[in-house]
């Protein structure tokens, strides 16, 4: 029976969404009400005639996902959400965009019952559902065995105008329509009007005609309010075997004489006198706020029954799917379960010998994880063989398999996003590669990740200037310091190929949000004590490698501490042994990660870093922003304040300072007190041929006494 058979009255329903998203905006005053006013009624079709949901059961395997990737319109999700019965009251309502509630100004996961994804940031939740769909279909190809289709769910979306207009969204629906998604379906909200004016002022394309040549099925329903129409055209576009887009005609604001088809309807309040003629025009007591009539409820309450019958069912089918698969089942479980199989990383390597670049080190770590951790499922931005990221003999997923390697093409933000909805969507630990320095054009992927407390790594190879002679271009600098501001994101530069190891096992251990690991595309030696520290080492992201000694060659309290990461790591190494000799009784710690650093308790970071030895120099390959913390006022920044260079990066690295001799001279000089601050190159068009004194700057970047790696 379709919707408009049924004997109910939509239209009651269809106002009960959008009265509630105007009150809620106007008691907050702060809000956007014209988009949930205009998309209700999409939005309840969908609800209440496709979308496969249990309130009560949020975490169910097998639901369909609906991700409001316009999610300045979050009024209109928590509208359906407490209508059709999540654990979302009115009272949360009530509390629109107010601290602590349930109900923040755009969706976030994992803060409401029933969000499957934070959105707000345009394009974000488009992207995400791409990766939800891929996620479905590599699951279903996984688990699925003939007479048992226990993945079988889609992915749906509603998106704005602003949502088609960035980047990522092009970027993750050329993919899309590659790879054939036929369970992603999209409902765009047509209605002609952003936040500065109309969208004719910046967007005349024929958006149908483009997302046909990324090979979508597209339509149009040209009434948005015409619930016939969407309904027999989200039933069309279901029969397709193309991810698909659906053009729904509305008008922003409906209802509002004032406002209706304006831009003042999108980001502001209707205002207590408009939202009074708003619900005269809907035929509604303008008295009554966040009014619910109770037949509006009964429909939008049938989700619940409806939903644990739906819940019964696949329950009863994955029963007979255990009796015959009992393994896969099991693994099916686990995998929702968020745990990892016992001994999965007993396969992880050691190395010894020769030096090894540690992106090499990743790829050998990659592929013995991958049999024991079958959940790992990602690829590069067309970069695989420079990133090291294939899984071997694992298959590729495409429009006709669903292996276990992706081929995102040059598409970095895209990924991130996608990468995202793999993650939301649970089943599946997704993994991203391309270049460090690319990681900007992927960062609000990634700070979304990091909010949202995702499970992805990424893997960013061609750490630092010496990848060498590609130049500046590609050669990160800031980054290393960008990404640790970033809460919640854990960094990892580890210093050779038993760190590298380590920051892998790391990085799958974790649970409550994203790893990115940085490795270098230059080979390292393989320094004595890694294979038996690292481990544990880098799960506390920082540890002494290598301790001080005194003349007996027993341990020593240090007078210096040499701080490193990544490819820097062996150089302060090799500038210990030479400092030892002179007498100089200085420790090496390696701190692959400072955000598990200082995770630490006080007593372990001053047992590594004695309060007492305030002589220290850290040694990084990129900006000195941050390396204060950790070296203190009377401690030097062996660092890089300028952008490299195109050369051999051995070269590069002579040039910039970055060798053991350069160490044991600025060690030698903040051990006396003569210098302290950053030491690092000029630019090349700055070089002074003599010293210059410069006074300190705030947070300890000044460079008193010292001219860098120009003399």
């Amino acid at each position: 029976m379709t919707i408009t058979a049924e004997r109910v009255d939509h239209k009651l329903a269809i106002d009960t969404i959008r009265t509630l998203s105007i009150d809620a905006v106007q008691q907050a005053n702060s809000g956007h009400p014209g988009a949930p006013m205009g998309a209700a009624p999409m939005a309840y079709v969908l609800w209440t005639r496709f979308l496969k949901h249990s309130p009560t059961q949020t975490t169910w395997p097998d639901r369909d996902r609906f991700v409001l990737s316009a999610g300045h319109a979050s009024m209109l999700l928590y509208s359906l959400l407490h209508l059709t019965g999540y654990d979302l009251p009115l009272e949360e309502l009530k509390r629109f965009r107010q601290y602590g509630s349930h109900t923040p100004g755009h969706p976030e996961f994992g803060v409401t019952a029933g969000v499957e994804a934070t959105t707000g940031p345009l394009g974000q939740g488009f992207a995400n559902a791409v990766g939800m769909a891929m996620a479905e279909r590599r699951l279903a190809a996984e688990f699925n065995r003939p007479g048992h289709d226990i993945v079988d769910h889609w992915t749906y979306a509603v998106a704005s105008d602003g949502d088609l207009q960035e980047g990522i969204t092009a970027e993750a629906a050329s993919l899309a329509g590659h790879l054939r998604l036929g369970k992603l379906l999209v409902l765009y909200d047509d209605n002609g009007i952003q936040l500065d004016g109309p969208t004719s002022w910046a967007f005349s394309e024929d958006v149908l005609k483009r997302f046909e040549a990324y090979g979508w099925d597209a339509r149009r329903v040209e009434d948005g309010n015409d619930l016939e129409a969407i309904e027999e055209a989200i039933e069309a576009a279901r029969q397709d075997d193309r991810p698909s887009l659906i053009a729904v005609r509305t008008h922003i604001g409906y209802g509002s004489p004032n406002k209706q088809d304006t831009q003042k309807a999108h980001g502001q309040p209707l205002g207590v006198d408009e939202v009074r003629l708003v619900k005269q025009f809907y035929g509604w007591d303008p008295d009554k706020t966040f009014e619910i009539p109770d037949a509006a409820l009964a429909i939008f309450r049938q989700a619940v029954p409806r939903g644990r019958e739906l819940v019964t069912e696949w329950t009863e089918r994955f029963e007979r799917y255990r009796a015959e698969h009992p393994d896969l089942a099991a693994e099916f479980e686990r995998r929702f379960a968020n745990r990892l199989r016992a001994g999965w990383d007993a396969e992880s390597p050691t190395f010894e010998g020769e030096p090894i670049a540690t992106r090499n080190a990743s790829q050998a770590t990659l592929q013995a994880l991958a049999r024991t951790v079958p959940e790992l499922f990602g690829g590069a931005a067309d970069l695989s063989e420079s990133n090291l990221t294939d899984i071997k003999g694992a298959g590729d997923f495409g429009p006709d398999e669903a292996g276990r390697n992706i081929r995102f093409g040059v598409r970095e933000h895209g990924m991130g996003g996608i990468c995202n909805g793999i993650a939301y969507h649970g089943g599946l630990m997704p993994y991203a590669g391309t270049f460090l320095n690319f990681s900007d054009y992927m960062r609000g992927s990634v700070r979304l990740a990091a909010l949202s407390r995702l499970h992805v790594i990424y893997v960013w190879t061609h750490d630092s200037v010496g990848l060498g002679e590609d130049g500046p271009t590609h050669q990160p600098v800031e980054h290393y310091a960008a990404l640790r501001a970033m809460p919640n994101l854990w960094f990892v530069r580890p210093g050779d190929a038993n760190e590298a190891a380590a920051a892998w096992r790391l990085a799958v251990q974790r649970q409550d949000g994203p790893v990115a690991l940085a490795f270098t595309r230059q080979k390292l030696p393989v320094l004595e004590g890694t294979a038996r520290l690292a481990r544990d080492g880098v799960e506390k992201g920082g540890y002494v490698l290598f301790d001080a000694q005194g003349e007996s060659g027993d341990t020593a309290r240090p007078d210096l501490i040499l701080i490193a990461t990544g490819s820097e790591l062996h150089l302060a190494a090799a500038a210990r042994e030479e400092l030892t000799r002179e007498g100089i009784r200085t420790r090496v710690v390696s701190m692959p990660c400072w955000e598990r650093f200082a995770a630490q308790s006080q007593e372990y970071r001053d047992e590594v870093l004695p309060p007492e030895c305030t002589r220290r120099v850290s040694v990084e390959a990129g900006s000195s922003l941050g390396w204060d913390r950790w070296v203190g006022p009377e401690g030097t920044m062996v660092a890089i304040e300028r952008f490299g260079a195109s050369a051999p990066a051995k070269d590069i690295f002579d040039r910039f300072g970055f060798g053991a001799e350069r160490i044991v001279e600025v060690a030698r000089r903040t051990l006396t007190g003569e210098l302290h601050g950053v030491v690092s190159p000029e630019p090349d068009h700055q070089a002074p041929s003599e010293p210059v004194d410069e006074p300190a700057r705030p947070g300890g970047r000044g460079v008193p006494g010292d001219r860098g790696a120009t003399e």
